[in-house]
């Protein structure tokens, strides 16, 4: 089965909201994030700097949602035969995604701009449409299938621990070792 792609939102506003982040993703790397500035950003995206203001609020706020737009996975996850085979699978993507340079930077914007928490809440329903369709697969085969939320508390909550308080484990082992015990919760 090949992954499918996940759907995205249309009209202005999503093409707005899509110059902007490719004009974020293109001055971040030809100036840094320190170098950024909203008007700069705005002239890029060939919107007025009271758009983003309207929209975003403010700089912080802007690379925030940049970067939770970053983490929201592309494709399914892999369908490997077995719920096993598939949680590893996806454990140990997501533990190279957000443990990579790129995926901690995102990570660090996606929470600092973040004043009423829904951007977290966005970055953790992305892990739990990805885990929902291993387990909905899973059932559909015969397979006997732990809840989302242990899954959750066992699998991505320890990897995202580790990323943000203590980088060290963060391998192939680990993911697995995660897995195999919330499969042993249930």
């Amino acid at each position: 089965m090949s992954p499918k792609p996940m759907t995205r939102p249309g009209g202005r506003s999503a093409r707005v909201q899509e110059s902007v982040h490719a004009a974020v993703r293109d001055l971040v790397s030809e100036v840094g994030r320190e170098g950024l500035t909203v008007p700069m950003v705005a002239a890029r995206a060939g919107v007025t700097p009271s758009t983003i203001y309207r929209r975003w609020g403010d700089l912080q706020e802007l690379l925030s949602d940049v970067a939770v737009e970053r983490l929201r996975p592309e494709t399914e996850p892999a369908d490997l035969g077995s719920l096993r085979a598939d949680l590893d699978a996806w454990a140990e993507q997501f533990l190279d995604e957000m443990a990579s340079p790129p995926g901690r930077a995102y990570i660090r914007d996606a929470l600092l701009g973040d004043p009423d928490g829904s951007n977290a809440g966005r970055c953790s329903a992305y892990a739990a449409e990805q885990i929902d369709a291993v387990l909905n697969r899973a059932v559909l085969r015969g397979e006997q299938v732990p809840d989302t939320e242990l899954v959750i508390d066992r699998v991505v909550a320890p990897i995202m621990y580790r990323i943000l308080f203590r980088p060290g484990k963060l391998n192939t082992e680990y993911a697995r070792e995660l897995v195999a015990s919330a499969l042993r919760q249930f």
